[in-house]
């Protein structure tokens, strides 16, 4: 194919955008670009991070992208998420808390991207259907729905297709004896939108990861009645407040009345899922579908991107890991991709590649705890700011690890801490109310404040 390469990538997401934006800097800087089509089935850019109302099936009939609820807030630091070249003080010219409500991270999300001028790139409320790769001409064939007006499109060529979609969209649901005998509610996580929903109503979360953790939080605050989390491996461990507590993995379900493995039983009015998702890519075939559980390091993915068992080395992931690096993990590897694509970074033979990959399996393995986990994700992400030669120092492992401890210490509080950022050197304000009792957290209110003496 002569010329640029002409790239399909699925999805305006975090991951998404970043591969625009880097795409967009090689343009600016004169270099071979890729001519890049973005392919989102939502309305707007953001991914998750473009909240709905709406729940199960969008307003076009196709499944529900947004997980997102109405009250969160940032679970982790912003510096330690932040983009080097684009930083919150360049965003908002002050300092501001360190854990910002969603709406104040999407602003800042779409003011790097709206700066760089690469929304015209996408194609909006439209959804790929199929994509095949071609081996005798080594490209692929796609095809897309306008939903907008309900039509299939004629199908198009490219040289790359780019899949970043993520992995929070389509919800895991385990299932329980008698639990279709329930007299409430039954939800996951995907489909919570607001704590002061579940407003003076007893609740099971059934889970123990990050999800269970934030929404048992956000419905004591909210004003829920008791909330029980239940785990099937081990417990969070943290100090909660009164009002929520842990016990083993449910058994059995009998009308209000749920069973656990300790012998103990709860009456609850809700119970809510979160359990994690399902990773969902129904447009594409067995040759090139990845197909794993949540990890670090999905196998099958060299460099974590690019697909070794379909569509020679032209068919690349984003952001299908699990996360403690979240945007600038997205940006870096965003920023890898483009290179590949766009030839300034050459592979290496596919032994060198599958000898990288057991590399870093057998790490992989080897991980025990959150702490290591932070620390291989490190190493993840600055081998590939090595291979780019990216002049920012993206390692904020020490930043993560204090906030893995202010949150052993105390989960109520661990949000009303600051940190300060590596990269403009601003240390983060102290928010006007603990994050417990902060029930304003429109972007005005959180951004227009006075510091706390």
């Amino acid at each position: 194919m002569a010329g640029n390469q002409r790239v399909c990538l699925i999805g305006a997401g975090p991951s998404g955008m970043s591969f625009l934006y880097q795409n967009n800097k090689l343009k600016a800087a004169g270099k071979k670009c890729a001519d890049v089509v973005c392919y989102e089935k939502q309305s707007n850019w953001g991914g998750l991070w473009n909240f709905t109302w709406r729940t199960g099936v969008d307003e076009h009939g196709e499944l529900c992208h947004g997980g997102m609820y109405r009250d969160l807030w940032s679970n982790g630091p912003k510096e330690c998420l932040e983009f080097p070249d684009y930083t919150f003080h360049d965003h908002f010219g002050k300092s501001i808390p360190s854990f910002p409500p969603r709406t104040v991270l999407f602003d800042y999300l779409q003011g790097r991207w709206n700066k760089a001028k690469i929304r015209d790139c996408i194609r909006f409320n439209t959804i790929v259907k199929h994509v095949t790769y071609n081996k005798t001409t080594d490209d692929f064939t796609v095809t897309v729905k306008d939903l907008t007006n309900d039509q299939d499109l004629p199908p198009e060529r490219f040289s790359h297709v780019i899949v970043a979609t993520g992995h929070f969209s389509v919800p895991n649901f385990p299932d329980f004896e008698g639990i279709d005998t329930f007299r409430g509610r039954v939800l996951h996580s995907h489909d919570f939108r607001r704590g002061s929903d579940f407003k003076g109503q007893r609740v099971l979360l059934v889970g123990s990861s990050y999800s269970a953790e934030d929404i048992a939080m956000q419905c004591r605050k909210m004003g829920s009645g008791k909330v029980i989390t239940c785990y099937r491996t081990k417990p969070m461990g943290f100090r909660w407040p009164e009002g929520i507590e842990e016990r083993p993995l449910l058994t059995k379900v009998d009308g209000n009345t749920i069973y656990f493995k300790d012998g103990t039983t709860a009456e609850v009015d809700v119970i809510i899922f979160c359990t994690g998702y399902i990773y969902h890519f129904p447009y594409l075939p067995e040759s090139l579908r990845l197909k794993t559980n949540t990890s670090l390091y999905p196998a099958g993915l060299y460099k974590g991107t690019i697909w070794m068992e379909g569509g020679n080395n032209k068919f690349l992931y984003l952001s299908m890991q699990d996360q403690y690096y979240s945007f600038t993990m997205f940006d870096i590897q965003a920023e890898w991709a483009c290179a590949v694509v766009c030839g300034h970074l050459k592979l290496p033979n596919r032994k060198e590649m599958e000898s990288d990959i057991a590399k870093w399996l057998k790490k992989l393995d080897l991980l025990n705890g959150c702490f290591d986990d932070i620390a291989f994700q490190t190493e993840f992400v600055l081998d590939l700011a090595k291979e780019v030669g990216c002049k920012y120092n993206l390692d904020v492992a020490a930043l993560y690890n204090r906030w893995e401890n202010d949150k052993r210490a105390n989960i109520v509080t661990y949000r009303d801490q600051v940190y300060t950022s590596a990269h403009s050197g601003k240390q983060g304000i102290v928010h006007h109310t603990p994050w417990f009792k902060a029930y304003d957290d429109s972007l005005d209110t959180f951004v227009n404040q006075t510091q706390n003496k």
